[in-house]
């Protein structure tokens, strides 16, 4: 399990290179983006915990892939450390104002960058800012996402679980249930690119529950979309004779084999026209029956 995800934006191969190797050595997974345009596409696919973001880039500056992060409800909350060879008061201030957490000026100790990585993560996580398994909004954000939707009418809400998880974890392990986790974060992601709006929000509540709110009339077509790839692709956490066999087979508390399903969603929807509802709580209270009516999806 690594400590975290790094996407580092930097065109200058030797210093990418460089932060690449050093990071990966200290337990995190590291990513790389070029160009702008590539950072932008790379954290709505990879979700990291932090990145760290030249400014001077030969597509679009530094600042303006900050800017567009802050602008997506998707990305909003994921930390920014500027890297940069600029050492103007004026420049610090301006990628501060654009939502910068933080700002690091080349030539830089790489040990301090690394130091610097480690607390914006845990910053983040201790905020309840963001989860650490997926890079996902949760807590905090996510209810501040519920209280702004009770002043709209349009709203719709996806309340999203796996099934069959606590087996999986049982059998596989915590690390193996942590990818599961990551790849429901990604393909909700994935789905919200090719049929939601830059307007969506996906936030993981924590353990296995996940949440989307978005506009009512795409409620169903996500959801069917949301199943049919999770179905379509959960079979490869799984070994090749689990796959074939269709289920699991574990042991009782007797010691006797028994057969149990591979993973699924279940998924309920909600929106303002279940209401009328008077506090994020109803909302949420609202959300979990609607998911525990809901049938489960099959693998």
């Amino acid at each position: 399990m690594s400590d975290g995800r790094i996407l580092v934006v930097e065109d200058d191969f030797d210093i990418s290179n460089m932060l690449q190797l050093y990071f990966k050595s200290q337990g995190y997974e590291v990513y790389v983006a070029p160009r702008g345009g590539v950072a932008l596409e790379m954290t709505r696919q990879k979700m990291p915990n932090v990145i760290v973001l030249d400014i001077m880039l030969p597509d679009i500056d530094g600042y303006e892939v900050c800017r567009q992060l802050r602008m997506n409800l998707r990305t909003s909350h994921i930390p920014i450390i500027f890297l940069t060879q600029k050492d103007e008061r004026s420049d610090k201030i301006h990628g501060l104002e654009l939502g910068a957490d933080d700002y690091i000026t080349k030539p830089f100790d790489v040990e301090e960058l690394r130091l610097r990585v480690r607390n914006t993560i845990k910053s983040a996580e201790i905020a309840s800012l963001t989860s650490p398994s997926t890079g996902l909004a949760s807590g905090r954000l996510i209810e501040q996402q519920l209280r702004e939707i009770m002043r709209r009418e349009d709203w719709g809400i996806l309340y999203i679980g796996i099934k069959q998880l606590d087996t999986f974890n049982e059998v596989y392990g915590f690390v193996a249930g942590e990818e599961v986790l990551r790849f429901t974060g990604m393909l909700l992601n994935d789905v919200i690119d090719t049929l939601g709006t830059v307007d969506d929000f996906i936030g993981h509540i924590g353990g296995d529950d996940f949440i989307i709110i978005t506009r009512k009339e795409l409620v169903e077509s996500l959801r069917t979309e949301i199943i049919s790839r999770f179905s379509e692709n959960v079979g490869t956490h799984y070994d090749f004779m689990t796959r074939m066999q269709g289920h699991l087979t574990v042991k009782d508390d007797d010691g006797n084999e028994v057969q149990k399903p591979l993973m699924t969603l279940q998924i309920g929807g909600l929106s303002a026209e279940d209401g009328p509802f008077t506090d994020i709580r109803e909302i949420t209270e609202a959300a979990a029956e609607a998911r525990r009516h809901a049938p489960s999806s099959e693998a």
